[in-house]
């Protein structure tokens, strides 16, 4: 590579100083083989370079007010002016500047990882020094790095990497190796609402690897984005945008449109813009649909195969059990209406159930009054001035008006309002929600309509089956049984007059369904019943007719009894089935059930007094609303508490079993119910965005989605009924050729054979097997496999407060390996709190002490004085009530002022049991450690003190009314204010101090009389959580953006052995990516917007609905109760349901398998033979016992966390302590991670000294540190 020499004037003319030139170094440090010299005089900057780092170093100099002053780059390294040549970015001033023949020769920084002594840097040196192509090497240790001089024509900077790794180290090659060429690219970017997605997706992609810069516009829906061209892509970019939880795709890269290849029909392809290849997913609306009539996965499949034919529709989702689709359509093309339309005349009834407008919604009214199109065009004209809305269409002949609103400005209340000012009446439209589709209460009602019919005609059908079989069995020959008229017998006459009507009018809606499939080419369960029943109709019509006109003294048998058998049957495990599938959305429909119909307005005047209230529709409140609800009602909609206070049951929403206290300024959820207590209530949330819509809406997503494993069930079904006729045909003509050839090999009793020819014998076995196989082949069971048990685990999981948003996460959940957690509020509750106080207990008594503590601290605007303040509020019982003066504080120190008339508190506190009993045993002189409201509290007594109490001295005693000059801060603090803290308290401080808590003193009238540690404590249920998991097979890991001492502290209260602290968002993703490259399943836990990357990343993503929205958008799961027992239940949950979707599928499988061949005679020779009445039985017990052994997945319980606590929990966890933690960075981590393997090394593995890690593996390789109670026992890094 070519080496230049350069020199650099300002262009103002000006000398250079010495400021510029430390400017110039730190700019120009981070280029690789940079050489920087200034003369004596600074009147020029001489700069020595790569010849691909001539560009970058143009721009940097041009930025910073310079120009080069030769636009000629020197072809050879002449001798710069002065002695003060200068090295930067890559090796020591005093290395020699190499001359290099630019023909052969190069020099090149390799970023080496892993070396921890002079004895690593000499190995490196002298093997790598060996290789052949090698001029020369120097390594640096400090900087972790070698500057190679090699030949380019022997070896290249990637064989020097990977010689390096083959000893054992990471080595990469530096990110600015050659010329790297700035890009820009525009990316388009949906579902930004708000400046913070903005922030969130300039923060995050900022801090990838690669980016210069992003800048991202709301408004145009874009981002511009400059990053390197070797380092990263721009759909790479795009694809990390979606990873947030956003629709993103490249628009263009550097001013030219993006393209991409596009298969054709013919098995080419030809490139076409990414945008319009995604145009009109910009333009997409998605509607639901309401399916009546499907029974199994072949009308899943039929439907979306037709609607994949529809123009204009995009994609298309079905949901069997839920009886739902949802569509994605372009609007321009076709509208839901007419698709419903479309799929009822494929003989599904379809209707509209929800169309998704953005930041819009859609009220539909009806209208009375009006009698002309002038009263039309008044109405529309009024409302469509009226702030907010966008549309208003009002139908004269239906007296109905659609309108179309942002209800951010306006809502359904005020358009009624302002069209009955104008003289008309308007209401709301009836609408049926399609709830009872849930319960299948119409297709319960309609199959056992069509399961009595069939019985009517049946039932009778079966008796004479068994009278004419009776009597054969007694001796009764054909010929005596016969005939009303010559060729038909008495059976006959009667077998035909009762299948007659019930195939009629318990089978029309088989005949219409398998029209209506054959008419668009596909196939399903009707058209096997319809065949078998038509058939075996047709046939035995046929040879009844033939006898008669060939005046035979014997009636053929016939198959007369299949319809009414048949259909009897099918519509009984029809009506079962459905019965069982409503039982499968009960949880779904109990959701549906706690939406409140009404709800009271109110309006309160100046003084919070109600001044009129009015019942209203709850769809008619409106955000800003004030409601009131009464004690044992239903709180209409989501909102804030702002008078009152009571208790809500909140159980069947977040799975919070205790009734939850709620008081002014409290959240509310609709749905919930207030238990005792007058409420009233502010509007924030109505209609589709209340929690209960929400929790509904992800219910109804998931068992609309499929899991993996049903693809396969669904491909199956696909093709089952086709093969299953061809099946049919060839047992007919297998038997045909068989008996052809001779009669007496087919598995028939010579009673069977007498009063018929060999003919008539052979058309009669044929049929009847070939009937049987069309009459037990189910590919119900099959399709009902997955979704049932989809749809029972999913609605468990929303009644115990955890929401899996699909099949997919449900599914993925079982396979995890890995568990990653978040820290701050996730493992921990995310607000610093008291964790610990020490008290002096012979100088003031603690009612005094944390009275005039709290006092002090409600003036400051310090997280840990809230959190002191939080504390004594909760301790007393009542609001601080004392008064303070004389504040000041000192930022980074403390503060200091006098408090006084604390008489209040005392008492108040002493009213309180806890604080009494802890009070009590304080003030009787004892000592040593007590809990008081979950915060450990050690009293320590002066030895002189309780001393002279045994002797009798009277323990002197404050008055709480009296003046106290309170002091609270830290060392520094206590020292200004004249206070030297003793060995004892020096010494407790250091250990708090170490296990990451932020320690204050308070010293009240000149004495130090309390410690107070504050943290972000950890949640009660953490360390339970992490024991669980691991028990489970799991391995726990800890990831945060906190220093190593803090996570090493959190990690061993709750029993984590593995942390990476120091970890920025982007390597959260990284860390979980390069555990999926290792085939492991990662499940990741968090609660914030900078875990949203690594949640969307995971296989299962679990976010805690307490956290941010991006968090829950990006999230696979949301826990409703932050709660972490809750991620135990969900790995659980997701366990047993897989296992009995495998069951199911199991039971599906060998029930075809089996049956199909005995059916079809295959077992004759051993003399099991199934007639097709038989065959219909068999086939409606198969999917009512599916469905069933779904229903049993409701029996399962969340474990509680009396469950979980087990003997040997408890005994472990008091005897037991994590004696190593291996804490890693997260930015080393990253550094090597573009390291590319040699076939050596990933044979090799890798692999350093690990044999005392606690939990490794090889890719583990960055520097750690060790942990041991506490004390930092070492520092590792990989050896050479």
């Amino acid at each position: 590579m070519e080496v230049n020499a350069v020199r650099f004037v300002r262009k103002d003319g000006k000398a250079a100083t010495e400021k510029d030139y430390e400017e110039f170094k730190i700019q120009l440090q981070k280029i690789d083989g940079t050489l920087v010299s200034i003369p004596e005089d600074f009147s020029c900057l001489d700069v020595t370079a790569l010849e691909g780092n001539y560009d970058i170093i143009k721009d940097i100099t041009d930025n910073l007010g310079y120009e080069p002053l030769i636009n000629q780059k020197s072809t050879e390294l002449e001798p710069l002016p002065g002695d003060s040549l200068r090295a930067t970015g890559d090796h020591n001033a005093s290395q020699r500047l190499l001359q290099i023949d630019e023909s052969s020769d190069s020099t090149i920084k390799v970023n080496i990882v892993g070396m921890t002594c002079q004895s690593c840097v000499r190995n490196v040196e002298e093997t790598i020094g060996k290789r052949p192509g090698i001029i020369s090497i120097k390594v640096n240790l400090a900087e972790k790095s070698g500057l190679v001089h090699y030949e380019t024509s022997t070896i290249t900077p990637q064989e020097i990497c990977d010689a390096i790794e083959d000893m054992g180290f990471e080595a990469s090659l530096p990110l600015l190796m050659n010329k790297q060429t700035v890009n820009t690219c525009v990316v388009h970017i949906e579902g930004m609402t708000c400046n913070s997605c903005v922030s969130s997706i300039e923060g995050m992609i900022s801090t990838r690897n690669g980016v210069k810069n992003i800048i991202v516009n709301l408004k145009q829906k874009e981002g511009t984005v400059q990053y390197l061209e070797d380092v990263l892509t721009a759909q790479e970019i795009a694809d990390q945008i979606c990873d947030m939880g956003f629709d993103a795709v490249v628009k263009s890269v550097n001013g030219k449109i993006a393209t991409k290849d596009k298969p054709l029909a013919n098995g080419t392809s030809k490139k076409i813009p990414y945008e319009e290849e995604f145009a009109d997913d910009y333009n997409l609306e998605k509607c639901q649909l309401h399916i009546k009539g499907m029974t199994c996965a072949s009308c899943v499949t039929a439907i979306e195969k037709h609607c994949q034919k529809i123009k204009g529709c995009h994609k298309i989702l079905v949901a069997l059990l839920a009886a739902r689709a949802e569509i994605q359509y372009d609007p321009s093309l076709i509208t839901p209406t007419k698709i419903a339309d479309s799929i009822t005349d494929l003989g599904f009834p379809a209707t509209v159930l929800q169309q998704n407008g953005v930041s819009e919604a859609e009220v539909d009214l009806q209208i009375t009054g009006m009698t002309c199109a002038s009263c039309v065009h008044k109405i529309e004209s009024n409302i469509a001035k009226m702030s907010g809305v966008m549309l208003a269409n009002v139908a004269l002949t239906t007296q109905k008006g659609k309108f179309k609103f942002d209800p951010e400005v306006t809502g359904p209340r005020h358009i009624i309002e302002a069209i009955n000012k104008l003289g008309f009446h308007a209401d709301l439209f009836a609408r049926d929600r399609g709830g009872d589709y849930l319960q299948q209460k119409e297709e319960i009602r309609k199959w056992k309509y069509a399961f009595l019919v069939s019985l009517l005609f049946g039932g009778p059908c079966m008796i004479a089956m068994v009278y004419f079989m009776a009597l054969m069995s007694a001796g009764t020959s054909h010929e005596e049984m016969c005939c009303v008229i010559p060729g038909l017998s008495l059976e006959n006459l009667i077998m035909w007059a009762l299948s007659t009507p019930v195939l009629i009018f318990g089978g029309h809606h088989f005949f219409i369904q398998a029209y209506k499939a054959l008419r668009h080419h596909t196939t399903n369960m009707d058209v096997l019943i319809a065949m078998a029943t038509s058939i075996s109709y047709t046939y035995s019509v046929i040879v009844v007719v033939a006898a008669m006109i060939l005046q035979q003294n014997v009636s053929p048998q016939t198959f007369f009894d299949t319809p009414p058998m048949l259909l009897v049957f099918i519509s009984l495990g029809r009506w079962l089935e459905h019965i069982a599938k409503g039982k499968t959305s009960e949880a779904l429909s109990r959701l549906l059930s706690l939406k409140a119909t009404d709800a009271i307005l109110i309006t309160l005047n100046g003084n919070g007094e109600v001044e009129n209230e009015r019942q209203v529709h709850v769809d008619l409140v409106q955000r800003g609303d004030i409601l009131k609800v009464i004690p044992g009602a239903k709180v209409p909609v989501d909102g804030k508490v702002i008078q009152g206070q009571s208790m809500c049951d909140e159980s069947l929403i977040t799975g919070e079993s205790m009734p939850v206290p709620k008081k002014i300024g409290n959240n509310v959820i609709g749905g919930s119910i207030n238990q005792h207590g007058l409420l009233i209530v502010e509007a924030t949330h109505t209609g589709e965005s209340t929690t209960l819509s929400q929790i509904v809406r992800l219910v109804e997503e998931a068992q609309t989605s499929k899991a993996p494993i049903q693809q396969l069930a669904d491909k199956i079904a696909g093709y089952f009924v086709p093969v299953v006729v061809f099946v049919s045909l060839l047992t007919l003509i297998v038997w045909a050729v068989i008996g052809s050839i001779n009669i007496e090999n087919l598995p028939i009793s010579e009673s069977e054979k007498h009063g018929f020819t060999d003919t008539e014998v052979l058309l009669q076995f044929v049929f009847r097997c070939a009937l049987s196989v069309l009459a037990i082949a189910c590919p119900c069971a099959l399709g009902l496999a997955t979704p049932t048990a989809v749809m029972v685990g999913t609605g468990v999981g929303a009644i115990n407060g955890i929401l899996i948003k699909g099949a997919e996460p449900l599914e993925n959940a079982h396979r995890v390996k890995a568990i990653m957690f978040d820290k701050t509020g996730t493992i921990t509750k995310g607000t610093p709190e008291v964790a610990k106080i020490w008290l002096q207990g012979d100088i003031l008594s603690p009612a005094i002490v944390l009275a005039a503590l709290g006092c002090a601290e409600k003036d400051s605007e310090h997280p840990i004085a809230f959190a002191i303040v939080r504390f004594v509020k909760n301790v007393f019982g009542c609001e601080i009530s004392a008064s303070s003066s004389d504040f000041q504080a000192v930022p980074g120190c403390g503060m200091r002022c006098n408090v006084s008339s604390l008489g209040a508190m005392v008492k108040s506190g002493r009213n309180v049991v806890d604080f009494a009993n802890f009070l009590a045993h304080v003030n009787a002189g004892s000592s040593g450690k007590f809990v008081l409201k979950e915060v450990d509290i050690e009293i320590s007594n002066n030895k002189a003190a309780r001393l002279g109490e045994l002797i009798g001295v009277e323990r002197k005693t404050a008055d709480p009314n009296g003046k106290f000059l309170v002091i609270v801060g830290n060392r520094e603090w206590m020292n200004r204010n004249g206070m030297l803290l003793g060995d004892d308290i020096d010494r407790r401080m250091n250990d708090e101090e170490e296990q990451g808590r932020s320690v204050v003193l308070c010293a009240i009238n000149g004495e130090i009389v309390a410690m107070i540690s504050v943290a972000d404590t950890v949640k009660s249920e953490a360390h339970l959580a992490v024991y669980s998991l691991k028990k489970m097979g799991l391995e726990v890991i800890l990831l945060t953006g906190d220093n190593r001492k803090t996570a090493a502290s959190i990690a061993r209260q709750v029993g984590i052995a593995k942390v990476y602290a120091e970890v920025l968002p982007s390597h959260k993703v990284a860390r979980v990516q390069r555990l999926q490259a290792r085939g492991v399943k990662v499940c990741m836990v968090g609660d914030g917007i900078n875990d949203s990357p690594a949640l969307a990343q995971a296989d299962v993503g679990m976010a805690i609905a307490a956290g941010t929205d991006v968090a829950v958008e990006a999230a696979h799961v949301v826990l409703m109760r932050n709660d972490l027992l809750d991620v135990v239940a969900c790995l659980e949950l997701s366990r047993k349901t897989v296992n009995r979707i495998r069951l199911n599928f199991l039971l599906a499988s060998l029930y075809n398998l089996l049956c199909i061949p005995l059916a079809a005679g295959v077992f004759s020779k051993f003399g099991f033979m199934l007639a097709p009445w038989m065959a219909s039985g068999a086939m409606a017990l198969s999917s009512v016992s599916v469905v069933c052994c779904s229903l049993l997945l409701k029996l399962w319980k969340k474990p509680t966390r009396k469950d979980l606590e087990t003997a040997e929990y408890l005994s472990l966890r008091n005897n037991c302590e994590l004696d190593t933690i291996s804490v890693h960075r997260g930015l080393d981590d990253i550094e090597h991670v573009n390291g590319t393997p040699t076939a050596l090394s990933r044979f090799l593995g890798r692999k350093k000294n690990q044999q005392d890690l606690l939990l490794t593996s090889e890719h583990d390789e960055e520097p750690s540190i060790y942990y041991s109670k506490g004390k930092r026992l070492r520092h590792t890094d990989p050896i050479g």
